[in-house]
């Protein structure tokens, strides 16, 4: 994360200074740091017993309450090639960084207003960084009102990527300016009990003669390290600060995109978590456990209990190959016949694991947003709520669903050998396959899966090169959707032959009909009301 941390303390005899700040510093960077010119300050490391090094800061004349460190600490990320300094002062090489913080201090403690003078805000500009400041108060025996006033301020140049880091940042900050609270308070409470200040200031008059006295000596603040009672304030705050950095450039990472997104990346991103604040969540893992009181069906069925088990694209295009020379040609047209145009497709089985890498190889034949799966149950779900489903082998269907005319295609996996068990989860040909279906299928199939077909049989076509046919053939039939939904959507009386005509232009056949039917629910949502929109505001 390419940020800056900074404890800044609101000083009454030098306004608002920056205390302490953590920076990363990346290769290059590490370089200049290195030469004798730019860095003389960096040249006395000492290696401390806890592998953090000390450097020197920019010496300063300052009072007490401006004091933090007369060395700063660095630690090395094992992960990455980057290593987090903490100083009074940000890098040496980079004097107008110091000058950007320096101008967000001044902002945090003094122009910006946070209501209720504690708390969270956002201010900045393209040209002096954006900043997200938390504004806190340490209570102080000696101090006037009894607190002083301080901020941890987060600055960087990338709008976007900070205000998405507030929900991850705010609390933990919250939860480190809290650990200082508890510290200052136990000092402020054993300092009154000793001896309080508000009664001696009442009894007493101040003047020009006494000003410095009643408020504690000739030290007009005290440090940070004084009002904690605690000699390791800044250590611990370097730790913390190194944390917050690492952990929030974990949290998020940027993708390159090579072309425009397809209807899979949208769909992807419109199940990406939406925060209360109305940030999103980039990346996000569901929990692995159920609750001890949630026993509802679908939850029970959608536990895995392998958790381990998540094939990569490539792993699914090898299990796709292997599936085909298992099956052999016609089992495996059939099969994946039933995919492209919706049918429910069932397995049933004692291996879970197996039967889950099967029913993610065969995902890979039909748009994401088609896919509505419940890997493992213990009982029959309905075709509305998934057309990939995973049961266990003593399982049943019902009685009406094997004999009506159901969209449905029961594939059973024995062993062929009881005492040949399979080694690896994709050993499926240790397995005997049998297909029974109530439903009679066109005789010829949709064109997009005799193109797959083809080329999965082409053994001169790598994984990698597999991965990307099926990207182009799913796109390019995902578009002859968007012009027969957009079409359907225009309004007034389409006929059968302005259906026949328009699917001769973008070159569909007959047998092609019910993919593009189903195909249809793959379309995202920000599509569907585009087409919507435009369709209500030309009529």
């Amino acid at each position: 994360m390419n940020a800056i941390i900074a404890l800044c303390h609101f000083c009454e005899g030098h306004g608002p200074q920056v205390m302490f700040c953590t920076q990363p510093i990346h290769p290059k960077e590490q370089t200049e740091l290195s030469n004798e010119d730019a860095a003389a300050s960096l040249s006395n490391r000492v290696r401390s017993p806890s592998g953090d090094s000390s450097v020197s800061s920019k010496s300063e004349h300052t009072c007490e309450g401006c004091y933090s460190v007369k060395t700063g600490f660095v630690s090395h990320d094992n992960d990455a090639p980057i290593s987090y300094i903490s100083s009074k002062y940000p890098n040496p090489t980079q004097p107008e960084i110091y000058s950007l913080v320096r101008n967000a201090c001044l902002r945090s403690l003094s122009g910006e207003v946070c209501p209720g003078n504690e708390g969270a805000i956002f201010f900045g500009n393209d040209q002096q960084g954006h900043v997200l400041s938390y504004t806190f108060q340490l209570k102080d025996n000696l101090a006037r009102g009894f607190q002083r006033k301080y901020s941890i301020i987060v600055m960087m140049m990338d709008k976007i990527y900070l205000l998405n880091s507030w929900p991850f940042l705010v609390p933990h900050l919250k939860i480190l300016i809290e650990h200082l609270q508890d510290k200052a308070g136990k000092v402020y409470e054993s300092e009154q009990a000793k001896c309080p200040q508000r009664a001696v200031r009442l009894k007493s008059s101040i003047n020009a003669g006494n000003f410095f006295q009643q408020r504690g000596g000739n030290n007009p603040a005290r440090s940070l390290m004084e009002l904690t009672k605690d000699k390791n304030i800044f250590k611990i705050l370097h730790v913390a600060f190194v944390w917050i950095l690492k952990a929030c450039s974990n949290r998020i990472t940027e993708t390159l995109l090579e072309g425009p997104p397809t209807e899979d990346s949208i769909i992807d991103m419109e199940k990406q978590e939406e925060t209360e604040e109305g940030f999103i969540k980039l990346f996000s893992k569901p929990a692995n456990e159920v609750g001890d009181g949630d026993t509802t069906p679908l939850a029970e069925e959608r536990e895995i209990t392998d958790e381990d088990i998540h094939p990569s694209e490539l792993d699914n295009i090898h299990n796709l190959r292997l599936l085909l020379k298992v099956l052999g040609e016609s089992n495996f047209h059939l099969l994946t016949h039933h995919v492209v145009i919706g049918n429910q497709v069932i397995i049933r089985g004692s291996y879970q694991k197996t039967i889950k890498l099967i029913l993610h190889a065969l995902m890979m034949l039909v748009p994401r947003g088609c896919c509505r799966s419940i890997f493992h149950s213990n009982e029959y779900q309905e075709s509305f709520r998934c057309n990939f489903l995973g049961l266990t082998a003593d399982s049943s269907l019902p009685s009406h669903i094997l004999s009506s005319e159901m969209f449905v295609l029961l594939v059973e996996m024995h062993l062929k050998d009881e005492n040949d068990k399979p080694q690896n989860d994709n050993d499926f040909h240790k397995f005997e396959y049998s297909m029974a279906s109530p439903t009679r299928l066109m005789d010829k199939a949709p064109t997009v899966l005799q193109k797959i077909q083809l080329a999965l049989n082409n053994e001169r076509f790598s994984n990698g090169v597999m991965e990307q046919c099926l990207i182009c053939l799913k796109e390019e039939w995902m578009n002859k959707v968007k012009v027969l939904y957009k079409f359907t959507k225009a309004g007034g009386s389409i006929s059968e032959i302005d259906t026949h005509n328009l699917l001769q232009v973008v070159d569909a056949k007959e047998e092609d009909k019910q993919l593009l039917k189903f195909w249809t629910s793959g379309l995202s949502v920000q599509y569907r009301d585009h087409i919507r929109k435009t369709s209500k505001s030309q009529h």
